[in-house]
C-alpha cells in the first residue's frame, strides 16, 4: 500500500532536520479516534509490525470492539497512517478502550500516553502505554525501558489493588529524539525513574477516567516542584491563573509544544534555581492568541517560523 506525502503541513516548513540542527519538536494530536504522534524517533514497539527501528510516526488507534480490526491489526494501523497522509514508517497499537479516555503525564522530558480501562470482574482490560524521551536513548536503552515500563505497570496494578495479568494484546511502545546520549533506562536511572513515576502515578487516573463526570477528553498530568514535587492535572476551564497573559487569551497550548523553542525573539534564558540555565517564555502570546491557537489546531505540523509568519500577516492585516 503506497500513500502520498505528510498531510497536515501548510507551506515548506521542514518535519526532519540534520544533527547539526535543533531537532524537531515532538507533537501529538487525535484525529478519527486515533493519537498521532509525529517527529523523529528512535524507537522499539511490542505491537503489530513492531521492531526497533527509526520512525516519523507513533499512533494509537481506538477502533473498539471490531472483530476484524483486531484480526489484522498491521492493516488497520496501516489504514490510519494512508488515511491521514503519512509516510509508512511507523509503530503502532490497536485499543479496543475509547481514546477520550487518554490519560497524558508529562515529567521534565518524559511523556507517558496511558490508555486503559477495568473489566466488569476488577481486572485491568487491555493497557496500552506509549512512552516518549526527549533525551536520545540507545537501542539497548530503549529495549530496557520497555521492561522498566512492564515493571512499573506491575506495581501500578497492584497497588491499585487490581490483579496484575499479562495480556497478549498489552503492548508497550518506546520512542525518544535527540542523539543517543543515555545508554541506560533502568527504573534506577533518571529516565526510567521519571517513566515509572509517571505510570505508577498516570495508570491508577487512566483506570478512573471513565468515572470523570467532569471529562470530555484526555486528561492531562504535568510534573510540578512548586510546594514540593507532585504532579498536578491541568484543566483550563478551572484555571486558578487565568488570565495570565491577556483577557480572552486561548490555553488549548498552555503547554508550549514548541517548548524550549530557543527563539530569542519569544524568549530568553535565566538561570534557575539549581543554577542552571532555563528557557523563559513567561512573556510568550504567540499560541495565546485565538486565531494562531486555531490555526496549530487545523495544521498540528505547522513549524514555529510558520505561526510566526502567520502571526505577522494576522498584524499586518489587522493594522496591529
Amino acid at each position: 500500500m503506497e500513500c502520498g506525502k505528510t498531510a497536515g503541513i501548510k507551506g515548506q516548513g521542514p518535519l526532519y532536520r540534520s544533527v547539526n540542527e535543533d531537532p524537531v519538536f515532538m507533537k501529538y494530536y487525535i484525529r478519527n479516534n486515533t493519537l498521532f504522534i509525529r517527529g523523529s524517533f528512535s524507537a522499539a514497539s511490542t505491537g503489530p509490525c513492531g521492531g526497533l527501528h527509526p520512525v516519523s510516526t507513533l499512533l494509537m488507534h481506538s477502533a473498539g470492539t471490531s472483530e476484524t480490526t483486531h484480526r489484522d491489526p498491521c492493516r488497520e494501523l496501516t489504514h490510519q497512517v494512508c488515511r491521514e497522509g503519512l509516510p509508512m514508517d511507523f509503530f503502532g497499537v490497536i485499543t479496543g478502550n475509547d481514546i477520550r479516555h487518554l490519560c497524558i503525564v508529562q515529567y521534565d522530558y518524559i511523556t507517558v500516553f496511558i490508555l486503559a480501562s477495568p473489566q466488569s470482574d476488577n481486572q485491568a482490560d487491555q493497557t496500552s502505554i506509549l512512552v516518549y524521551s526527549g533525551e536520545g536513548l540507545a537501542d539497548h536503552a530503549l529495549l530496557q525501558m520497555i521492561v522498566t515500563v512492564t515493571g512499573a505497570k506491575e506495581r501500578a496494578l497492584v497497588n491499585a489493588g487490581v490483579p496484575f495479568t499479562v495480556e497478549t494484546n498489552d503492548h508497550v511502545i518506546v520512542a525518544s529524539e535527540g542523539l543517543p546520549g543515555n545508554n541506560d533506562a533502568g527504573m534506577h536511572i533518571e529516565a526510567g525513574k521519571r517513566v515509572s513515576g509517571s505510570i505508577l502515578f498516570g495508570l491508577p487516573h487512566a483506570l478512573g477516567q471513565e468515572d470523570d463526570k467532569n471529562r470530555n477528553g484526555p486528561a492531562f498530568y504535568v510534573y510540578s516542584r512548586l510546594g514540593g514535587g507532585h504532579f498536578v492535572r491541568w484543566c483550563p476551564e478551572q484555571c486558578p491563573y487565568y488570565p495570565c497573559h491577556f483577557s480572552g487569551q486561548r490555553c488549548d497550548y498552555c503547554y508550549c509544544p514548541f517548548y524550549p523553542c530557543k527563539d530569542e525573539t519569544l524568549g530568553q534564558w535565566v538561570t534557575g534555581s539549581n543554577g542552571g540555565r532555563v528557557w523563559n517564555c513567561s512573556r510568550c502570546t504567540l499560541l495565546h492568541t485565538p486565531d494562531n491557537a486555531d490555526y496549530l489546531l487545523q495544521y498540528p505540523e505547522a513549524p514555529l517560523e510558520e505561526l510566526k509568519k502567520h502571526e505577522q500577516s494576522r498584524v499586518k492585516k489587522q493594522g496591529l
